[in-house]
């Protein structure tokens, strides 16, 4: 069969890798400079099967200058396939499409290097067939996602930093004018907390969000511990419980607990939200948790009480101290839940000067309102969990597999 030739292989890694970097450096062309460009299919398949057969036969003399020499001969390749319109732009002049065409065959070159090596040109052997189909399936899926992931916040980014007057005349147009004074390029950001209170959005969230961290650690790691180590009755079936109220959605809940909270006063107040959010967060906590202290060995236990430790000393000096990794991606994960949350928000607060980052964001979405302001908005909300999830990812990470593996 001549899919299982190594020949074959190296003409289909070219031609994906090929017509997948067009399109991806097209749409990256279209939303950094703004101009019109089109996906010129042909010359580019037929570049990347070109140079992934001759990297097929050269594979054995590969260096850093043979690297760069590739790059090199497939720019000009791809300049006289397309007969120095490589976009169809109907110019020859761009130094911005230069840009995209040496990023294009950047890429190209080293995923078709990366596909292809220890690929020989004759018949493949199963293992090296696979290995070599996996690796393509696996190089495609994993950019893609990435791209997916990215693409978002750049156009969020990008929109932020937009006056109304350009997005209304290109709206695709999302490349940053060096050229714009500072207070100019962040005035969307400047106007939200001068013209629409959100540092006042701010401040709220991060006190909600960290008293329920607070609350939520105080009540679960006693908890989690209790049905780690102590024996009481159900508590077997209160464990395996504990977890069922994920399986009632919000919005159910939310009915009447909006119609209690108006009756006890509660509903427009910051102390009714942290009085909702704990509840929903505890569970998990401890479900988390439980698994974690799970792991830990009792023998530890045993030797502290035999020095005369009470249950809540074993807790504070042994218990918390061992399990940190799990504490902290308990604290991130309630954290961003109630960071993010949203409807609950926007049942209960009607004070602007109330309203969570969420709850102030949506107020946002009018048609009063510029769209970038709400893209600002948006920017702000996701900074600060990015930057913390980042930072104790390692730790969400250690804390999520152990709980998950070994309770």
């Amino acid at each position: 069969m001549f899919w299982k030739y190594g020949l074959f292989c190296s003409i289909l890694t070219g031609s994906i890798w090929g017509l997948f970097w067009q399109i991806i450096c097209t749409m990256i062309g279209i939303l950094t400079i703004g101009e019109k460009l089109y996906v010129n299919v042909v010359p580019f398949l037929i570049v990347g099967s070109l140079i992934s057969v001759i990297y097929v036969f050269l594979q054995n003399k590969i260096s850093i200058k043979f690297h760069l020499l590739s790059i090199i001969f497939m720019v000009l390749l791809i300049y006289s396939f397309t007969f120095g319109d490589p976009f169809l732009q109907k110019k020859t002049n761009s130094i911005s499409t230069f840009l995209l065409v040496v990023i294009n065959s950047f890429f190209t070159w080293i995923s078709i290097y990366l596909s292809l090596k220890q690929i020989n040109i004759g018949k493949l052997s199963r293992y090296n067939l696979e290995k070599f189909y996996l690796r393509l399936l696996w190089g495609l899926g994993l950019i893609i996602l990435i791209l997916i992931t990215l693409l978002p916040f750049y156009i969020m980014i990008m929109t932020s930093l937009k006056n109304q007057q350009s997005l209304i005349l290109n709206p695709l147009d999302l490349s940053l004018n060096s050229t714009s004074d500072l207070n100019v390029l962040f005035s969307s950001y400047i106007e939200l907390f001068t013209n629409f209170n959100f540092h006042i959005f701010l401040f709220n969230s991060f006190l909600v969000s960290i008293i329920t961290v607070f609350v939520t650690l105080f009540f679960s790691i006693p908890g989690a511990y209790a049905l780690s180590r102590l024996r009481f009755p159900a508590k077997e079936w209160f464990s395996g419980s504990v977890i069922l109220i994920y399986l009632i959605p919000s919005i159910v809940l939310v009915i009447p607990l909006y119609a209690v909270f108006s009756q006890l006063g509660l509903r427009n107040s910051l102390f009714g939200l942290l009085i909702v959010y704990p509840a929903t967060t505890i569970p998990v906590a401890l479900y988390m948790l439980r698994g974690y202290f799970n792991s830990l060995s009792k023998e530890i236990d045993d030797a502290a009480i035999m020095d005369g430790l009470s249950r809540f000393q074993i807790i504070i000096k042994i218990a918390m101290p061992l399990s940190k990794p799990a504490i902290v991606s308990v604290a991130l994960y309630v954290f961003m839940i109630a960071w993010n949350e949203f409807l609950f928000a926007f049942m209960f607060l009607d004070d602007t000067d109330l309203f969570t980052l969420s709850r102030g964001i949506v107020s946002l979405n009018s048609s009063e309102i510029p769209q970038q302001h709400l893209m600002a908005g948006a920017v702000i909300a996701t900074l600060p969990v990015m930057v913390i999830f980042l930072y104790l990812e390692k730790f969400l990470i250690s804390g999520l597999s152990s709980g998950g593996v070994k309770g």
